[in-house]
């Protein structure tokens, strides 16, 4: 099972314990209607947990489906959950949210205004280009695949290196001339797991993990990575 989480950046100046105590609060619901019925949805945090430097929860977000039963369609709400940690790395506050991509700037969307009545408290996080290069340089022989953006020849946007071109040393330097590292496919050194990273700060596991694992592998590795 592959596992996905994105991380952000609190801008606002906030403690955990503010954070905390304001998820706990957390409920906002949405009354839409059905084929003239009425149905609510739900968005809170559960199961909030304060650590020395990390709050957690379990974001909850209702959705509603439409299914066909007996000629007519019935109204089902399901609700989307996703593991949340705001973690103190003594300089910032990240918030990581264990999904995929579009639920996770969905959630820190609602998070950010919820939290600090302002939609842009909480932004994408950011990976130097440098340090993306690091994971490649320092470990060649485990990088699976590299994109480049931001690319500086006309009519080309993104370039791509896989297989043996991976190990040309001169081509890396040339394409890495031309753009900046966007997107990379590594094996860690210990453990050989294979994990993807964006600049944006989207991680993916591909070896079968827990992912509790998962996250101790992106709090250890990849937040000291972030600006």
């Amino acid at each position: 099972m592959v596992l996905t989480a994105k991380i952000f950046e609190v801008r606002e100046k906030a403690s955990l314990a503010a954070i905390g105590g304001k998820l706990s609060e957390l409920k906002e619901s949405q009354t839409v209607k059905s084929n003239g019925d009425e149905v609510v949805l739900v968005t809170d945090v559960r199961d909030v947990k304060a650590g020395r430097q990390s709050v957690s929860g379990i974001f909850c977000r209702d959705k509603l489906l439409r299914i066909r039963q007996r000629g007519r369609e019935v109204p089902i709400v399901k609700t989307i959950e996703a593991y949340i940690e705001f973690r103190d790395r003594g300089d910032k506050i990240f918030l990581i949210v264990a999904q995929e991509k579009h639920f996770a700037n969905a959630a820190a969307a609602t998070l950010s205004n919820a939290l600090f009545l302002n939609f842009k408290a909480i932004v994408e996080a950011y990976i130097p280009p440098e340090n993306m290069q690091k994971i490649h340089e320092e470990n060649p022989e485990g990088t699976k695949l590299i994109w480049f953006d931001q690319v500086d020849i006309p009519g080309v946007d993104k370039l791509a290196l896989a297989g043996p071109s991976l190990m040309d040393t001169a081509l890396y330097q040339e394409y890495l001339s031309h753009g900046k590292i966007w997107y990379i496919v590594y094996t860690t050194h210990q453990g050989g797991r294979i994990y993807g990273l964006t600049r944006n700060g989207v991680v993916t596991c591909f070896t079968r993990l827990q992912e509790s694992e998962f996250l101790d592998y992106i709090v250890g590795s990849v937040l000291p990575l972030l600006r």
